[in-house]
């Protein structure tokens, strides 16, 4: 890294957006330590989003590597990037982007054995899955953890997002009326998960990017205090289709 970087760069690095925050939020966000569970679609876009923003530290999750489909709408892959794993992928990119990020690198199925390693020390875990399975792992872990948990999720052109926090009655088992809700996650209770997100949804670039950056401005808001929270039961909903559709409502 050229000598210029080192030391009070990092300020340089992110001193367009010192206008919208003040020194001491930013250097919230600066400490801020957040989990990211999925490296693909949305997550690619949440990660990258984070580093040039300036978070602290990073764990990055996802046990798949790249492949041809996944060019479509995955910003961190490319041709050269095909079979390799997407967490290493992403812990390179955000080193490249902003060297002053902490990166954990978890290359591995999240379990409820191994989900409070992952999260850690977290002060936030965000959502860039595509099953409700490990969605409804995470997010118990996270609510036992009283950390918030931000939710997005796409299908096709429609996207969704909102934030589930420990302090509200509201989580995200109860709000989506899952098969889970209220129960011990035994095998028989994942299994009945698993069927909930079924085949391969149909994915256009721009929803599940639109996703990523909402999701790490979500972030963002936490940790600052700046701006307002998309908080449950509200939930911001859109179909890239009619963006007549943009509309923050509650459940």
């Amino acid at each position: 890294m050229p000598t210029r970087y080192i030391g009070d760069g990092y300020w340089e690095l992110i001193s367009r957006q010192m206008s919208i925050v003040t020194r001491s939020q930013q250097e919230r966000f600066k400490e801020a330590k957040i989990a990211v569970i999925g490296c693909g679609g949305i997550g690619g876009q949440t990660i990258e989003m984070l580093a040039r923003m300036g978070v602290g530290q990073l764990n990055l999750v996802d046990e798949d590597a790249f492949d041809l489909s996944n060019l479509n709408r995955q910003t961190l892959a490319s041709i050269k990037e095909l079979g390799l794993s997407k967490s290493k992928v992403a812990k390179e990119k955000v080193r490249l982007i902003n060297p002053y990020v902490k990166v954990n690198c978890f290359e591995e199925t999240v379990t409820k054995e191994n989900v409070d390693k992952i999260i850690g020390e977290c002060d936030i875990v965000i959502d860039a899955l595509d099953n409700v399975k490990t969605r409804v792992i995470v997010s118990r872990a996270a609510e036992n953890k009283k950390i918030p948990f931000i939710h997005g999720a796409i299908h096709g052109t429609l996207g969704q997002i909102t934030v589930f926090s420990a302090d509200k009655d509201i989580n995200y088992e109860t709000m989506f009326n899952l098969p889970s809700k209220d129960k011990d996650l035994t095998e028989n209770v994942l299994d009945d998960l698993s069927s909930v997100t079924s085949g391969v949804p149909p994915v256009i670039g721009p929803t599940p990017n639109l996703i990523g950056c909402l999701e790490a401005m979500e972030a963002f808001k936490i940790m600052t205090g700046v701006g307002k929270v998309t908080q449950a039961p509200e939930i911001l909903t859109f179909d890239l289709l009619d963006l007549t559709s943009f509309n923050v409502n509650e459940i």
